[in-house]
């Protein structure tokens, strides 16, 4: 065991010419047993080539915009917590999936949980000219289902604010 910062930068595959990232992670609402979701979100931000993750949730009724739940940015400090994009309205009963974006990302329906819908949203840097491949896709999932575990079998995701509250 090493007291030494780790230096994420040469996990990230950067093309010749490109800028060297900074090799540091921002993460916003992680405390406590939220800082669970950091290396789950770390890996499919790697995955998809992207530089940031965020765990979001909206009631399923409709109302406000999507609030952050957990971020993780490896580009910006502090970390962003808006979503840029708009996001597709899951349904109650609907299943688990993922939307690819391309070079804009990628949003994955984690479920719902007392009348909120969970999403996950992948975005930045526009790294990626094409879809996933079908292996990357399937870690991505496995991934996020990860984070799903750790909302509803944890029961983290009764912790975030209720009714459009802010943090």
């Amino acid at each position: 065991m090493t007291d030494d910062i780790i230096d994420l930068t040469h996990y990230l595959r950067r093309e010749d010419g490109d800028d060297v990232p900074r090799g540091a992670m921002a993460l916003w609402g992680a405390e406590g047993e939220r800082s669970r979701f950091a290396l789950p979100l770390w890996r499919i931000i790697y995955l998809a080539r992207a530089e940031r993750g965020v765990i979001v949730w909206r009631p399923v009724e409709g109302g406000p915009e999507p609030r952050p739940f957990v971020a993780l940015d490896l580009a910006h400090e502090p970390a962003r917590t808006e979503i840029g994009a708009p996001l597709p309205r899951f349904a109650e009963d609907e299943e688990p999936g993922l939307l690819d974006r391309g070079p804009d990302g990628l949003v994955v329906f984690l479920g719902v949980k007392a009348g909120r819908a969970w999403s996950l949203v992948v975005d930045g840097g526009e790294r990626r000219d094409g879809p996933l491949s079908a292996r990357t896709r399937e870690d991505i999932l496995f991934l996020a289902g990860e984070c799903a575990g750790l909302l509803f079998l944890r029961d983290l995701a009764g912790d975030g604010p209720a009714n459009g509250e802010e943090r």
